[in-house]
């Protein structure tokens, strides 16, 4: 996919006094999504209700750091992490994420997320991170590429 849009290097702050909440059933769709995790991520709430929780993954995100989140879930075990989202208009955010299981009788039921802002550094440092691991692990970079728009026709048509 190529994204000509700009909106994809437009950070929304998640403001500090703020708690990104969701849950999700065992399979990962979404069972509920606070008003802020709508407004951050620029969904609706009923748009994000019943989609995979991955609708928000952004593409700068390494597989290893969610294979790792499942690991540590299927074995009954809460996870913590950086994570940068995706939002609805090809924006980000950042967020620190601590994803457990809810237990019903002592049967797990659903996943919830409670997600809070980082500070600015935290997020170069992540970034810098999920970059190295992108390029170790999946043989892939980020760039940003400045071309002629005759250029990007000749690229676009080659993709489509």
């Amino acid at each position: 996919m190529i994204d000509t849009s700009f909106d994809l290097f437009i950070e929304t702050e998640v403001p500090d006094h703020e708690l990104i909440i969701s849950r999700t059933n065992l399979q990962g769709m979404i069972t509920y999504a606070n008003e802020t995790f709508a407004m951050i991520s620029g969904y609706t709430a009923d748009e994000l209700i019943g989609k995979p929780h991955n609708i928000v993954r952004h593409p700068d995100m390494p597989k290893s750091v969610f294979e790792e989140l499942w690991e540590k879930l299927s074995q009954g075990e809460n996870w913590q992490g950086f994570v940068k989202n995706r939002r609805k208009d090809g924006g980000y955010y950042w967020v620190h994420a601590e994803i457990s299981g809810v237990y019903k009788e002592g049967k797990l039921v659903e996943y919830k997320s409670l997600r809070t802002p980082i500070e600015n550094e935290t997020k170069i440092n992540m970034q810098n991170h999920y970059d190295k691991l992108r390029k170790e692990e999946e043989q892939s970079s980020r760039v940003v590429l400045y071309v002629s728009d005759e250029k990007l026709k000749k690229i676009k048509a080659l993709m489509d």
